[in-house]
């Protein structure tokens, strides 16, 4: 799979509001998939273990199985690659132009 594959993936995954709360409900600690769908009443547990094959896929989520029990460990790092490849530029260029527009109009 491609750089730009994996990378659609993980914006594919983001887009995704239910998704997006299932990685907040993942980032403290790992849950199973029964208690992630306890956090979705709203939804089947096949819509939720949908979701969280779209997370997987997109490497923001690792699947451990122990015996009958399903572990979703959050993965932070395409979430980093994310940010280091376009996030932090485009903040960098931003701050660099607001510190840039202090200065002129400070003297």
């Amino acid at each position: 799979m491609s750089i730009t594959e994996k990378y659609d993936n993980v914006f594919k995954a983001l887009a995704s509001p239910i998704r997006r709360q299932i990685l907040d409900d993942l980032r403290d600690q790992p849950l199973m998939t029964g208690v992630l769908c306890e956090h979705f009443p709203e939804l089947s547990r096949y819509a939720v273990m949908q979701h969280l094959s779209v997370l997987e896929e997109a490497d923001l989520v690792i699947v451990e199985r122990k015996g009958r029990e399903r572990w979703n460990y959050l993965n932070p790092l395409p979430i980093h690659q994310i940010h280091e490849r376009w996030i932090g530029p485009h903040a960098k260029r931003a701050v660099a132009l607001l510190d840039r527009l202090k200065v002129d109009i400070e003297g």
